[in-house]
């Protein structure tokens, strides 16, 4: 039980790193995060009450990373491209 939650915390760091090296496409991709985090807490919870732990956990992990990304699309410093072409 320890792993799994150690595992889960680091969904953040992982939502963090994603995002951040994603920034250009973030604002373009808020609808199919909106539904990536839908999907994921629904099937997690499916998951949960049919038994299937392993795969409650990793839905967990995904909607987390997913909305730490959600969370940061709307942060206008953020998505900003510090590369120039």
């Amino acid at each position: 039980m320890l792993i799994e939650i150690v595992v889960l915390i680091l969904a953040i760091p992982t939502g963090f790193l994603l995002s951040w090296l994603c920034r250009e496409e973030l604002v373009s991709g808020r609808k199919w995060f909106k539904a990536l985090i839908i999907f994921s807490v629904v099937l997690g919870i499916g998951c949960w009450l049919f038994g299937y732990f392993s795969a409650a956990w990793t839905l967990a992990f995904i909607a987390i990373a997913s909305m730490i990304s959600y969370w940061k699309s709307f942060d206008g410093k953020w998505t900003k491209c510090s590369v120039r072409y």
